[in-house]
Parts: structure tokens; sequence; C-alpha cells
């Protein structure tokens, strides 16, 4: 149990590290994060450490346990980080990730995009989004849609076959009501480019992975 909380605390920094780098990378600008150890008055088959993530979100708040100062889409946020970093190694088969677009736009959306992408390699990834640029780099689209009918209402899901109804599904993130010709238009590149970055993200992950097997070897 000593030896093995050791080896913990010894790469506990630097998962700390690239968890506080990830976050960042996800508009999480002041974050602090810290994993604490205490021990347990028992021993365990896992050892006898009891082991806690805290996180500062706000400049000048004070570290507290994680699950106590995050909104849902927060949670959602730094729950992708983690899982970006530990994606090869944990073995939950499937991720679903709502409200992760709260509060977000931007080059911050693309990034979150990313790295679903990066997790859906070793992962199947239910996202449920309004942002097109994280809908974009997606494998398979469905829509879900509410209508009235009869005094009631009903909410379907369909799965968006055709590319062209994909297109048109992200026309109307990007331009609301109206979907001009324009609209249509970069919506199509918006999908041609997330094809690209996630082509590109499998390179880099290949490229990474070789090296990786290279130096074990």
């Amino acid at each position: 149990c000593s030896r093995l909380s050791e080896v913990r605390k010894e790469y506990s920094h630097q998962l700390e590290e690239k968890v506080i780098q990830g976050l960042k990378d996800l508009n999480f600008l002041d974050v602090q994060f810290a994993i604490t150890f205490s021990r347990r008055s028992s021993f365990t088959e896992n050892g006898y450490d009891e082991i806690q993530y805290e996180i500062s979100t706000n400049p000048g708040e004070s570290l507290k346990p994680l699950g106590k100062i995050v909104s849902g889409g927060e949670l959602s946020r730094i729950m992708l980080a983690l899982k970006a970093i530990l994606a090869d190694r944990d073995q939950i088969e499937t991720l679903i990730f709502d409200e992760i677009d709260t509060g977000i736009s931007g080059r911050t959306a693309q990034k979150v995009s990313e790295k679903l992408a990066i997790i859906s390699r070793s992962h199947q990834v239910i996202c449920i989004t309004h942002l097109p640029q994280i809908a974009a780099m997606a494998d398979c689209h469905f829509e879900i849609a509410k209508s009235a009918e009869g005094g009631k209402t009903k909410t379907e899901i369909r799965r968006l076959k055709e590319e062209e109804e994909t297109v048109r599904e992200l026309a109307r993130l990007l331009g609301g009501v109206e979907i001009t010709e324009a609209v249509l238009q970069n919506a199509r590149e918006m999908k041609q480019l997330a094809g690209q970055t996630r082509l590109a993200l499998k390179r880099k992950e290949e490229e990474r992975s070789g090296r990786t097997e290279q130096d074990s070897n």
C-alpha cells in the first residue's frame, strides 16, 4: 500500500499539469486543479489512499472538491479534458456529453470538437449540441425535433442519412430560420474542414503511438 501510494503521488503531479493545460484549451483560462491524498483507516485491494480532485475555475477562489463547485456544462468540459488524457487507458465504452457547449463559441468550440474526435477513436461518444463547430465533427448525425400533434407535444429523433441532410441541419444551426445559399455553402465548407481535421488528428495520433512503441522497444 505504501509503495502504491508513492507511485500515485509521483504521477499525480504529471496528471495535474496535463489536466490544467487541457482545461486551458477549453477556455478555463485561470483554472487551478489539484489531486489531494488522505489515508483511509483501513486497507483495501486498491490501497489505503483516499483521493480527491479539487478545482477552482475563477480567479481568487480557493480549491474545492470538483463535484461541489461546477455547473453541468463546466463538469462536462472538465470530464472531456480528463477523458482526452486517459482515453486509451480506461475501459468505459460509451461517453455521453450534454450541455458541453454552454457558454462557449468560436475557437473554444473548435477545441472541444477536436478533443471529442480524439476520444471517439477509442470510445463511442454521444454529444448533444447546438453548436455547428461541434456537430460538424461527428461521424453520424441525429436530429431531435419537437412537434405539436393532437394537443400533445411529441419528440422525435431520426438519423440524417444523406450528407445533404447533415449540411442543411448545420446550415440551420449557422443561419437560423432562413437558409440562404451562402449559409449552405458555409455549412458544406465546415463539414469538409471537419473531415480534414479528423484525418489530421488521426495521423498525429498514429505518429504519437508509433513513437511511443519505439520508445518502449
